[in-house]
C-alpha cells in the first residue's frame, strides 16, 4: 500500500513539474547554423540542378502554455545552376532573412518537440551569376516566403528541418517566365541563455 501511495504521489509531482514547465512563460536566445537545398522549378523551360548553400544567425524564443513565438535573423546563401542549350549558369544569391514563427512546444526536463510556422522577410544583400544571359534569375530586394517545419531540443541543443515555399513570383529567361524559388533546410542551434 506505501509503495502504490509513493508511486501515486511521484507521478502527480511529476505531472505538475511537467505542466509547470509548459506554463510558464519563458524567454530563450541562442546561436543557429545549418545548411539549405535551394530549387527552383522552371516548368520544363530549362534543366536546373538543386544545390546546398548555407544558413547562419541568432534565434529568440518566447513561450508559455506550450505556445512560441520564434523570431529569427540569419544570413543565408541560396544556390542553383540553370542549364538551356548546353550553357549552365551559376547563381547565389546571399541574404539576411527574418522568420518569424509561431507553434507549439512539448515535453519537459529539457526534452521536447516543435512543430511551427509562419512569414519569412528576406533581404538580399548579393547576387552572384556566373553568366549574365537568358538563364538569369531576376531575383529580387525583398521576397517573401512561408516556413513550417519540426524540431527537437535536448537540453541546450536544438535540430530544425524546415520547408520554405516562396510566395512573390521570380522573373527568369526573357521575362515572361516567373517561378517561386523555395528551399529545405536543416540547422543545429545553440541555447546560450533562458529566463
Amino acid at each position: 500500500m506505501k509503495k502504490l501511495i509513493l508511486l501515486s504521489l511521484s507521478i502527480f509531482l511529476l505531472s505538475i513539474g511537467v505542466s509547470k514547465a509548459q506554463v510558464i512563460p519563458s524567454f530563450s536566445f541562442g546561436l543557429k547554423g545549418g545548411l539549405n537545398y535551394s530549387t527552383f522549378p522552371s516548368n520544363g523551360v530549362f534543366n536546373n540542378d538543386n544545390k546546398a548553400g548555407y544558413q547562419a544567425g541568432a534565434w529568440a524564443r518566447i513561450g508559455g502554455l506550450g505556445l512560441i513565438f520564434q523570431p529569427e535573423l540569419y544570413y543565408t546563401n541560396k544556390s542553383v545552376t540553370v542549364s538551356d542549350a548546353g550553357a549552365s549558369n551559376k547563381q547565389s544569391f546571399k541574404s539576411f532573412d527574418v522568420p518569424l514563427l509561431v507553434g507549439a512546444k512539448v515535453g519537459a526536463l529539457g526534452l521536447g518537440g516543435r512543430f511551427y510556422g509562419g512569414p519569412v522577410l528576406s533581404f538580399t544583400t548579393s547576387r552572384d551569376n556566373a553568366l549574365k544571359d537568358a538563364t538569369a534569375l531576376k531575383y529580387k530586394d525583398a521576397n517573401y516566403a512561408l516556413q513550417v517545419g519540426a524540431g527537437v531540443d535536448i537540453s541546450s541543443l536544438s535540430i530544425d528541418l524546415r520547408y520554405e515555399g516562396g510566395l512573390n513570383k521570380i522573373a527568369y529567361g526573357d521575362g515572361n517566365s516567373h517561378t517561386r524559388v523555395s528551399l529545405f533546410s536543416l540547422a543545429v542551434a545553440y541555447k546560450l541563455f533562458s529566463l
